[in-house]
């Protein structure tokens, strides 16, 4: 159009304007030499730190579901009950035999713990019984002849204190044609505790194995306040009924050995015990004390049974004799029996030495000359008895 400027612009490109020969390149600007640096705090070099130990590239957790799986964890997930064999326990000890018997009338017939080991535990004390009866048989014959037996035993020991030997010897024989004719022996009196031991210790280890273990279902096979059974009674109910139930037998003479004559000196230490034995045993786990207490209400039971005249009959025991207090021993007490003994051990022991040294001067004399017992000897006149003057003149003159 007429009248109009047109600006044309050239739009830029980027590629160089080349440099020709002919065009002046102008010097860079010299730069000043740099201030030197200097550096207060020294510089150190480290040792270098060793790779790192390679990293697991499987988590913990993939690592145990891969883990073997074992038959016990098996049975756990299933809800079923460990046996003891898989424990380690149940072998074919005495011990090992009472768990046994104790997880078949658990597992098998269904019963739970508690009630498990008060059925092992009457079962237990039935087995015993026959010894039971006849240690009441041999304590009664022995009561019946204490007197006369009394009268032979203090003249043996009046005999072995005095050190005749003889009268010692005819006593003792008379003693022991008296224990035949009678058909009694104090050493009979013995019979219960010696049965029963073995047992008591048996079923203590067994107990305290499972619930020192433990074994699990224990932890939930208890009664009332004690369902934990592998636990210590928490109101110490159990350890205090445990203990009136001794000092009850005790005094009522439940078991034969405590009811026999030549044991009387003993009871005092039967009634200690209990005392003794409750600080020791207060901490128990709760299946020992279960086992105890039931041992302890079947004696006294005991008690009541073999005291009814029809049951003594049937059992053969024989009718048990009264006899008058002058008749019987002296009923000691426990601390001035014990100085008895020790007097008496004392008595015996001067005896012994005194025969000892007899013996030594006989055998010398038996082989050698004799020896001088005296500090003068008549036989041997001295040099002043041996002078011609006369004795009697040195008085008369």
């Amino acid at each position: 159009m007429a009248g109009e400027t047109v600006l044309v612009v050239n739009p830029p490109t980027d590629t160089p304007t080349p440099l020709s020969a002919s065009t002046p390149v102008a010097d860079p600007t010299p730069i000043a030499d740099p201030t030197p640096v200097t550096y207060s705090t020294p510089v150190t070099y480290s040792t270098p730190v060793a790779d790192p130990a390679p990293v697991l590239t499987q988590s913990v957790t993939e690592q145990i579901v891969e883990a073997p799986v074992t038959a016990m964890d098996v049975l756990q997930e299933a809800g079923a009950e460990l046996s003891l064999t898989d424990l380690g326990l149940g072998n074919y000890t005495p011990v090992g035999l009472i768990q046994n018997l104790l997880e078949f009338m658990h597992v098998n017939i269904g019963l739970p713990w508690w009630c498990a080991i008060v059925a092992g535990t009457i079962i237990a004390r039935c087995a015993v019984f026959p010894a039971i009866v006849k240690g009441q048989r041999e304590a009664v014959k022995l009561n019946n002849v204490l007197p006369e037996m009394t009268k032979i035993s203090n003249r043996m020991n009046e005999a072995k204190h005095s050190g005749n030997k003889f009268e010692f010897s005819k006593a003792y024989s008379e003693l022991m044609m008296f224990y035949k004719k009678h058909d009694v022996n104090p050493v009979r009196g013995f019979l219960v505790p010696l049965v029963q031991a073995p047992v008591f210790i048996s079923f203590f280890i067994a107990l305290r194995q499972m619930a020192y273990l433990p074994v699990p279902s224990l932890q939930t096979g208890g009664l009332g306040w004690f369902t934990d059974l592998t636990a210590a009674d928490p109101y110490f109910i159990l350890p205090f009924a445990v203990t009136g139930t001794m000092f009850a037998i005790v005094e009522l003479g439940a078991e034969s050995g405590l009811d026999n004559p030549n044991l009387r000196a003993m009871k005092t230490v039967f009634r200690i015990m209990p005392l003794v034995i409750l600080p020791m045993t207060i901490n128990f786990p709760t299946a020992v004390f279960v086992y105890w207490l039931t041992s302890n209400v079947f004696s006294l039971g005991q008690v009541a049974l073999l005291r009814h005249p029809a049951v003594r009959k049937k059992l053969r025991i024989p009718e048990r004799k009264t006899h008058p207090p002058s008749a019987l021993p002296p009923n000691e007490g426990f601390i001035k029996s014990i100085k008895k003994g020790i007097h008496n051990a004392q008595l015996a022991q001067q005896l012994e030495e005194r025969e000892k040294r007899i013996k030594g001067h006989l055998d010398m004399a038996s082989k050698g000359p004799l020896r001088q017992t005296f500090a003068h000897n008549p036989l041997q006149q001295t040099s002043a008895s041996m002078s011609t003057k006369r004795p009697w003149e040195e008085t008369i003159g």
